[in-house]
């Protein structure tokens, strides 16, 4: 079975009925399938996980990000994360039997479709860059919505890639692109004080000299009276999760901070967690054919 996950950023964290209707045209298309559905009222943004097919997940995206055109006003968010657009990314993740290049074809149908209905200025990157420095999402958002309002149709450098060289007045622009899967993994620190979130996430994110494969930035979660350094894990068998926490504990021992919690938003591969098991137990010879779970799932395919 050819399956496509896609995973759309909305910027919208503290109203669940505009998710909630968002996700509904999505998975309103035949074939889509809701896996996930996460909100945080801090960073003011949903991450959405849909899977199904390559053109029906093409589809349910379109008409998710139609929506929240729609229903989600720029001018008026704020939260902690960096955002550009109302629908902010959309990243096609290859599953089964589909490539990384035909996701790559995925995220230009999708963006042309995008800049051309919905006149929302479009951004590939990830694997469907056009241009080696718009690889990096923090590069493409760089300046944010607020920002790229000024640049994006004054400054040729941000010509968008698809759409209107004018960001829309109220759904901004959107990265659209293809990747391998992503894990989303925050670990929490027991302080106030945001520069030291800031100043590790400075310290183990790879663009600053740290780990491979690891993206991190420092938030404030104001409710808690904490901070946070929330890191996406690009290439989780590059750089497993056990060894970003190992670092960001010992970055934090040398403030006199403890590591409080640790989350993972949205989906996680069972692999990922099988391997911080298998660091913090010390586990010997163990074999992954040892799960229960995935002695099941063989023995049900054999049936």
């Amino acid at each position: 079975m050819r399956l496509v996950e896609c995973v759309p950023n909305f910027s919208e964290g503290r109203r669940p009925e505009v998710i909630e209707e968002i996700v509904a045209t999505m998975v309103a298309v035949e074939g889509v399938r809701l896996l996930d559905k996460e909100m945080d009222a801090d960073h003011n943004r949903a991450v959405v996980t849909i899977i199904g097919g390559p053109d029906e997940v093409l589809e349910g995206a379109f008409r998710g990000i139609a929506k929240a055109r729609d229903l989600i006003d720029l001018t008026k968010h704020e939260g902690e994360h960096p955002r550009m657009g109302a629908a902010d990314v959309c990243p096609f993740v290859p599953v089964s039997d589909v490539t990384m290049d035909e996701c790559v074809e995925l995220a230009k149908k999708l963006g042309e479709r995008i800049g051309t209905e919905l006149e929302i200025p479009v951004f590939l990157y990830e694997a469907a860059a056009t241009r080696p420095d718009r690889q990096n999402l923090a590069k493409v958002r760089k300046g944010q919505f607020e920002g790229l309002s000024k640049e994006i149709g004054t400054n040729p450098q941000k010509d968008p890639d698809f759409g209107p060289k004018r960001i829309h007045p109220t759904a901004g622009a959107i990265a659209v692109g293809a990747r391998p899967f992503l894990v989303a993994y925050n670990i929490n620190l027991g302080t106030s004080d945001l520069s030291i979130a800031k100043r590790i996430a400075k310290s183990i994110r790879h663009a600053g000299g740290g780990l491979r494969y690891v993206k991190a930035m420092g938030f404030e979660i104001k409710d808690r009276g904490i901070v946070q350094v929330s890191i996406n894990m690009v290439n989780f068998r590059g750089t497993p999760l056990f060894r970003a926490f190992e670092m960001v504990k010992r970055e934090a021992e040398r403030y006199g901070v403890p590591v409080i919690g640790s989350e993972i938003v949205g989906l996680v591969p069972v692999d990922a967690l099988v391997d911080c098991a298998d660091f913090y137990l010390r586990l010997e010879n163990f074999q992954k054919d040892q799960i229960l779970e995935h002695r099941l799932s063989e023995s049900e395919e054999a049936s």
